[in-house]
C-alpha cells in the first residue's frame, strides 16, 4: 500500500516534518511582439532649377541678288537751235536759213533694282531640360512600443523617396539675325540706237574743203556726246546729192569727209569710233553738205 500523503503543518524549526520548499516555478511564456513603429514620413518633393536658355538660332540664309535693271529707253533729242543766217551772195541777197540741227540723245538706263531682303533665322531649338533633384530620404520609423515583458518592436520601415519635379523647359532660342540684303541688281544696260541716225551736218563753200567758222563748234559738243556714251560710235558721210550743181568730184568729197573726221579727232573723240561711207539717208543728201551720223556700236549690243 502506498504511503498516505502527510498533510502539511505549520513549520517547526525545531523538529519540522514538513518537506523543503518545492523549485522555483519556470519562467513565464514571453510577452507578445510589441507593436510595429510608425512608418516614417515621405520624403519631401522639389522643384529641379529650370534649363537654360536654348541657343541662338542660326543666321537666316543671304537674299538672291537683284535683277538686272532693264534697258535703258531711247528718246529723241531736244530741237537743235535754228541754224545761222546765211552769209550775203554776189548780189546781196539775204542767205537761207540754216536747217534745223538734229539730236537724238538717249538716256542712260536705270540702275538695277536692290536685292530682295534674305528671309528670316530659323527659330532656336528647345533648351535642354533642366536637372533632376531628389527628394531627402525619409525619416526613421519609430521605436515599437515595448510589450509586456516582450522584446522591443521592430524599427519602422524608412519612408519612401518622392523623384523630385522636372525643371521648367528652357526659354526658345533668340530669333536668328537677319540674312543680309541681296546684292544690287546689275546696271541696267544703256539705251540701244540699232539704226544710224543724223547728229550734225557740216556745210561747206563752193569748191571748199575747210571747215566754216559756223560750224568750227560742232566738233567740241560731238565729242563731248561721244564722251558721255562710250557705247556709240560715229560715221562721217559727204556723198554729193546726185542732183547737186557740184561738180562730181570725189576729191574734193573725200577732202571735205577728211576735214571733219580730223575735226572730230582733235575735238577728243577716238579714231576707232569713227566710220567713213555713205551711212545717211540718200533722199536727205545736199551738195557741199557732210553729216556726221551715230548708232550703238554692234559691239556693246
Amino acid at each position: 500500500m502506498a504511503a498516505q500523503p502527510v498533510a502539511a503543518q505549520p513549520m517547526d524549526n525545531s523538529n519540522s516534518l514538513v518537506g523543503p520548499r518545492g523549485a522555483t516555478g519556470a519562467t513565464g511564456a514571453t510577452g507578445a511582439q510589441g507593436a510595429t513603429g510608425a512608418m516614417g514620413a515621405p520624403g519631401i518633393a522639389i522643384a529641379g532649377q529650370r534649363g537654360a536658355d536654348g541657343a541662338m538660332g542660326a543666321t537666316g540664309p543671304q537674299g538672291a541678288m537683284g535683277a538686272t535693271g532693264a534697258p535703258g529707253d531711247i528718246e529723241r533729242g531736244a530741237a537743235g537751235a535754228t541754224g545761222a543766217t546765211g552769209a550775203v551772195g554776189a548780189t546781196g541777197a539775204v542767205g537761207a536759213t540754216g536747217a534745223q540741227g538734229l539730236s537724238t540723245v538717249g538716256y542712260a538706263g536705270a540702275n538695277g533694282a536692290t536685292g530682295a531682303t534674305g528671309l528670316q533665322g530659323a527659330v532656336g531649338a528647345t533648351g535642354a531640360q533642366g536637372a533632376t533633384l531628389y527628394g531627402p530620404t525619409g525619416a526613421v520609423g519609430r521605436t515599437g512600443a515595448t510589450g509586456a515583458e516582450g522584446v522591443n518592436g521592430d524599427q519602422g520601415n524608412q519612408g519612401n523617396t518622392t523623384a523630385g519635379i522636372a525643371g521648367a523647359a528652357g526659354l526658345t532660342g533668340a530669333t536668328g539675325a537677319t540674312g543680309m540684303a541681296g546684292a544690287q541688281g546689275n546696271t541696267g544696260v544703256t539705251g540701244i540706237v540699232s539704226n544710224w541716225t543724223a547728229y550734225r551736218s557740216y556745210t561747206f563753200a563752193y569748191n571748199d574743203a575747210v571747215i566754216q567758222d559756223g560750224d568750227a563748234a560742232k566738233s567740241t559738243d560731238i565729242a563731248t556726246y561721244m564722251n558721255a556714251n562710250p557705247t556709240l560710235q560715229l560715221a562721217v558721210d559727204g556723198t554729193m546729192s546726185q542732183n547737186g550743181t557740184d561738180p562730181k568730184d570725189q576729191g574734193l568729197d573725200d577732202r571735205r569727209v577728211s576735214a571733219v573726221r580730223a575735226s572730230l579727232i582733235k575735238a577728243g573723240v577716238p579714231a576707232s569710233r569713227i566710220k567713213v561711207g555713205s551711212y545717211g539717208d540718200p533722199a536727205l543728201r545736199q551738195d557741199r553738205r557732210v553729216e556726221v551720223l551715230f548708232d550703238t556700236s554692234k559691239a556693246s549690243r
